[in-house]
């Protein structure tokens, strides 16, 4: 297969980043990661059913619809801050200005207004997108970050490690302590959503700034003086990224799935929440065991990929990882007795994720250099939009996947007359509602395991 060699034209700089520097781009992806975009991932589908009052059909509609928007968002999103010129910098000013109106509409998001059915569809659409909107303007220039704040490809790597750590490390603090704040908080599911929802907002929005704040852009990008549609035509000749953008959304889907259906898992495949020595287990605690193994392997990933040798071969070995104990989760028996062994797997799943989250994240700065010197003017911006465009069409469309076929198999949800929200499941349609759930837990994650072991394989960029 032919490889192509990259070697970058960009001047080394021989000022290393310090840890406060690498704590600091940490931060950027603890808040969009580890807070906005772990909520979205795994209590919307749930939330958006079973607490605010959607139908499965409307929580479907709403992600795809999303999903639409966002195909055009990300792009332009990423070529705008391409073109941004300001005393702070080129993509950190995102940060710093968009870190107030993400906390904020986030916030609001996760707020139920006493509503009927339309109002409700019309305040969950509406400010959906709007979240979309803000996530891609503060997310798309944070990975750009990247790019510009060395050129050392070791550097890059720790900077990626830094940051998968610190969106796992934040997920895992998130997602554990999420139960015990509702109980804490008190009330109806609905009031302790609002109030959680308003308490992670203004974190995310404080981690964001200080990521602005903290960072530094080393690197002056080539910069195109006004805008063409010739970067955007560039991307469909770019190979690499061609490859490395379905390897994008195929690990979004991975997680995706398993983020989307988890709440549902817990709840009518093992009977609620599950108490062990103490230990709450929902849904969110359930999928923490998972966070802090990402959070640790996410920082051995550096360590792993020399040991492999090449950033492909450890992503080859993190799928096979994936894929393997995918299939090994659809066979233990569907009772609470188990869920030792259904942690266990979960663990040994996120060792994978934990290993090839870092990387993807690096290979996108390979594919912002090669492009830089094949096409002689920097796409970094929109390069790293399609990181952030598949993060978001892999989640959502995976989420909305799974309100549908739950919604074929016979679960029903939706808002009564009343503004109650109401959730039917026929005793003759539990068996296949089971069935789906454990299945979209397991089996379809194992499929696109495999087919990312295939893209892998094709992947251009021997490094």
């Amino acid at each position: 297969m032919h490889e192509i060699n990259l070697i970058t034209n960009l001047k080394k700089d021989k000022t290393m980043a310090s840890f406060k520097e690498k704590f600091g781009y940490a931060l950027g992806d603890a808040a969009a990661g580890g807070i906005t975009w772990k909520v979205m991932s795994i209590a919307f589908p749930l939330f958006f059913t079973n607490i605010f009052g959607l139908t499965v059909a409307d929580t479907a509609t709403l992600m795809l619809i999303a999903r639409m928007f966002d195909v055009v968002t990300d792009p332009l999103m990423g070529s705008l801050a391409d073109r941004t010129k300001t005393r702070w910098g080129t993509y950190r000013p995102w940060l710093i200005f968009g870190a107030i109106p993400l906390g904020l509409v986030f916030a609001l998001l996760l707020y139920t207004p006493e509503f009927g059915p339309v109002g409700k569809r019309i305040w969950a659409y509406s400010l959906y997108l709007i979240m979309m909107a803000v996530y891609t303007a503060v997310n798309v220039p944070y990975g750009s970050l990247l790019g510009v704040m060395t050129a050392d490809d070791n550097e890059k790597n720790q900077f990626s490690a830094y940051r998968m750590v610190g969106a796992y490390a934040m997920g895992f603090i998130t997602l554990l302590s999420f139960p015990y704040l509702q109980k804490m908080v008190g009330g109806t599911e609905a009031h302790q959503y609002a109030v959680l929802g308003a308490s992670l907002g203004a974190l995310a929005a404080v981690m964001t700034m200080a990521c602005g704040f903290l960072t530094k852009e080393r690197l002056k990008p080539i910069q195109a003086e006004k805008f063409s549609f010739r970067p955007f035509v560039d991307l469909f000749k770019n190979k690499p990224w061609i490859y490395l953008t379905l390897l994008g959304i195929c690990t979004n889907f991975f997680n995706g799935f398993r983020y989307a259906v988890a709440g549902y898992m817990l709840t009518y495949c093992l009977g609620g929440e599950v108490t062990v020595s103490g230990l709450i287990i929902n849904y969110t605690v359930f999928m923490t065991f998972g966070e802090v193994t990402c959070m640790i392997f996410g920082g051995l990933s550096p360590k792993f990929t020399e040991w492999a040798g090449s950033k492909v071969k450890a992503f080859t070995y993190s799928a096979i990882i994936c894929a393997v104990t995918s299939i090994a989760f659809f066979f233990v028996p569907m009772d609470p007795a188990y869920i030792w062994v259904m942690v266990g797997i979960v663990i040994l799943t996120s060792i994978g994720i934990g290993f090839y989250s870092p990387l993807l994240w690096s290979m996108y700065a390979d594919v912002a250099d090669y492009a830089t010197e094949k096409n002689g003017i920097s796409s970094t911006g929109l390069i790293f939009s399609s990181g952030t465009m598949s993060q978001k069409f892999g989640s959502a469309i995976s989420g909305a996947l799974v309100a549908l076929l739950l919604g074929a198999v016979g679960f029903i949800s939706g808002t009564d007359a009343n503004g109650q929200t109401v959730v039917t499941i026929a005793e003759s349609d539990m068996d296949a509602v089971q069935s789906m759930i454990w299945s979209l837990f397991s089996i379809i994650p194992a499929a696109i395991a495999m087919l990312m072991l295939l893209l892998i394989y094709k992947y251009p960029i021997k490094k």
